[in-house]
């Protein structure tokens, strides 16, 4: 089951470390490592690949990441795909993020927020 976590990430990922209350975000950050993601972006791309880190500006990055793009209706699939591997998914083209886990999972991650 997915969840989104966009915002969420974003603001995890703009937390500093300079406060005690820090570790909290870095826990519910940690929980999402090696999770299957899927991120879409503003051009209407879509990212599925394995959650590998966030940084302090938001930017993700995803490993194993399969790309998926629309194609003219013409075609016999509406979608085309291509393997990239290791994604760098810039906070500011970030349009959704769902994360792939089960529905207690999503409360505990969601819990604080």
């Amino acid at each position: 089951m997915e969840q989104e976590v966009g915002e969420s990430l974003i603001q995890l990922g703009n937390s500093d470390g300079s406060n005690s209350s820090s570790s909290d975000p870095v826990t519910r950050v940690r929980k999402l490592l090696f999770r299957r993601m899927l991120v879409g972006i503003k051009d209407g791309r879509f990212f599925l690949g394995t959650f590998h880190c966030l940084d302090k500006q938001g930017n993700i990055i995803l490993q194993d990441t399969i790309e998926y793009r629309s194609t003219r209706r013409s075609s016999p699939s509406p979608m085309e795909q291509r393997c990239l591997g290791l994604v760098l998914i810039p906070s500011s083209c970030q349009n959704s993020c769902h994360v792939d886990c089960s529905v207690e999972e999503q409360f505990s991650l969601l819990k604080g927020i």
